[in-house]
């Protein structure tokens, strides 16, 4: 398993606009080799996103990158104003991962 992710430092008094932007987007995620789950997640301090993507592999991932989804997916660019900085990527292979019944919400 391998999971990728971009920090972000969102403006605090924008971060409704930005979970907008996101809930509205076109992810090109479905249906390609490898994808397993997308989340984006707030954390406690105010402005502070992580997107989270689950894949199969590391190799998933680079095609994903490589491809004219990525390309579409990431066109369109967050309206200045939004972000305090530009996020920052970070990337994990699985060394034990254990599962419950139930799926994550």
């Amino acid at each position: 398993m391998f999971i990728a992710m971009n920090q972000f430092t969102v403006i605090p008094e924008r971060a409704a606009d930005f979970e907008t932007l996101w809930r509205t987007r076109e992810s090109h995620l479905q249906g390609l080799k490898g994808f397993v789950q997308f989340s984006l997640l707030r954390g406690d301090e105010p402005g502070d996103y992580l997107s989270h993507t689950i894949w199969e592999s590391r190799e998933d991932f680079i095609a994903w990158t490589a491809s004219d989804a990525f390309r579409q997916a990431h066109a369109a660019r967050t309206p200045d104003g939004i972000l305090a900085g530009h996020p920052r990527a970070r990337f994990y292979e699985a060394v034990i991962v254990e599962s419950g019944s139930r799926s994550p919400a």
